[in-house]
């Protein structure tokens, strides 16, 4: 990462680590996105008993953590590994290669318009991240064509070989989030009901919910979109539907999200 961000990460915010220190019942770590430290006690490094910490993390190597505790006037900050997901530390992962990859594009701006790569941070950085969370997240608005680089009183000439780097570099990702329904409805009917309930839920979006039979009553959930965001939004939508409809219809239903 080669800026870090202001301030302090937020509980529940899922950060990118470099182990600093490893002791017998703690870990030491940097947080590679802020100018902190944080700590990592062995009973979050992994569920059940640990004989040696050493299996799980190593000086040097990097961490996916999950943040639990912040205690400002301190400046201590709690960390747990166990706790981060499977699908977060692949989010993790991606987000912060993304990252990395909208950093090496100001290192080409600086190369090929031969201008010192912290007036270019200054230039660039600074005015982006007054209005973004991330270089990636404002290259990818330049790229959907939503961000002007010239709205962010960035310099023309800068903005104009930045905005071709960015288009030309940066592809928008698709997002997929799954999970599967459990419908049940046990009237004489009850399986076109629920047939009915589902046509009705993709149509909500077409284009990004898939729907499969999966046998026992359980059907696949697939969404996919180019927005996090709108993935999210647009799961919430379709499962808060469907569970309305199949209890309406008399029938029991859950849905369990793939994680």
């Amino acid at each position: 990462m080669f800026y870090k961000k202001k301030g302090y990460p937020e509980i529940g915010e899922v950060v990118m680590c470099t182990v600093k220190r490893v002791l017998p019942h703690s870990v030491f770590v940097n947080l590679d996105e802020y100018e902190k430290e944080a700590m990592l006690h062995i009973s979050e490094v992994s569920p059940g008993r640990i004989r040696n910490i050493r299996d799980y993390v190593k000086e040097g190597k990097k961490a996916i953590c999950k943040i639990l505790r912040i205690n400002r006037e301190k400046g201590y900050i709690d960390l747990s590994l166990r706790r981060v997901s499977p699908m977060q530390k692949i989010n993790k992962n991606k987000e912060y290669k993304q990252e990395q990859k909208a950093g090496k594009i100001l290192e080409n701006i600086s190369k090929e318009l031969k201008i010192d790569l912290k007036q270019v941070h200054e230039e660039v950085l600074g005015k982006v991240l007054e209005n973004y969370d991330s270089l990636n997240s404002a290259f990818l608005d330049v790229v959907n064509g939503s961000l002007k680089l010239e709205e962010l009183n960035i310099k023309s000439d800068i903005a104009k070989k930045l905005t071709e780097l960015v288009k030309e570099k940066i592809k928008i990702p698709e997002v997929s989030i799954t999970g599967n329904f459990k419908l049940q409805n046990f009237q004489s009917e009850g399986i076109d009901v629920i047939k009915k309930i589902l046509i009705k839920a993709k149509s909500i979006d077409k284009t990004s919910i898939k729907i499969t039979y999966l046998g026992s009553s359980k059907y696949k959930l697939n969404i996919k979109s180019k927005d996090y965001k709108e993935a999210e939004s647009l799961l919430k939508k379709v499962t808060e539907f469907t569970l309305d409809e199949i209890k309406k219809s008399k029938g029991v239903g859950e849905f369990i999200r793939n994680d």
